[in-house]
């Protein structure tokens, strides 16, 4: 998938309230003008119109049960998370994301 494309994010976590909230809200304000829509929801209800989903790895096979067919891209650390910058950047170049 080109990061030209890329139109939401979503950010996929197990419980709900704590660090994937703060990924959210930091990558909100690193796509802000890029139309990217960047949207915080329990790995168990990954909405039909994500582009890309973000999780950590611990929850990368849960989260493609419930989105297949969607790119999931797994990270092992919130905050700083070398493929997590690498798709931000993607998206802002352009160039394709994914494995």
């Amino acid at each position: 998938m080109d990061g030209k494309d890329i139109r939401k994010v979503i950010v996929a976590c197990d419980a709900g309230m704590g660090s994937s909230v703060m990924l959210a809200t930091q990558l909100r304000k690193q796509l802000k003008g890029t139309g990217v829509e960047v949207v915080h929801t329990p790995v168990n209800q990954i909405p039909a119109d994500a582009d890309v989903v973000l999780t950590h790895a611990g929850l990368a096979t849960r989260a493609q049960a419930a989105a297949p067919g969607k790119l999931v891209v797994p990270f092992q650390v919130f905050l700083g998370d070398p493929a997590v910058t690498r798709l931000v950047e993607t998206i802002k170049k352009g160039g394709t994301v994914g494995a």
